[in-house]
């Protein structure tokens, strides 16, 4: 699967961005999709997941509230929509994709987040950059 990420670009505290991460290759049924950021100097923080074979998403503590997640499986798209943008939120943002069956129902959402990331196949970044 190949994943293209866009939708990034300046956004002062308070506003709203949605990113797009694009598949094309394969339909995306029974995939873990991971949404990841990395700002300067900062290790990979995961941000969400969706799983595409029932919807069900999880977002992390840090962007609970403000970033919800979703997909249109029509357009093979899956977004993430970020509301009350704080200067924290600046960052590279990812996306990357791996089947459901690499992910077991007993991990936790850390460990399916990292499983994404180790097995996943990940699109290009783009950029985020919030401003006061």
């Amino acid at each position: 699967v190949q994943l293209q990420a866009s939708g990034g670009g300046l956004a002062h505290t308070g506003g709203s961005l949605r990113l797009s991460c694009s598949a094309s290759g394969v339909v995306l049924d029974y995939y873990g999709i991971g949404w990841f950021r990395q700002a300067p100097g900062k290790e990979r923080e995961g941000v969400g997941s969706i799983y595409t074979s029932d919807d069900s998403t999880y977002v992390a503590d840090s962007v609970k509230g403000r970033f919800t997640i979703s997909r249109d499986n029509a357009k093979r798209t899956v977004y993430l929509q970020m509301n009350n943008l704080k200067l924290e939120d600046t960052a590279v943002y990812y996306c990357a994709a791996a089947h459901e069956s690499l992910i077991s129902a007993t991990m936790s959402q850390a460990q399916t987040m990292k499983t994404i990331a180790d097995f996943g196949s990940w699109g290009q970044g783009t950029q985020v950059t919030v401003s006061s």
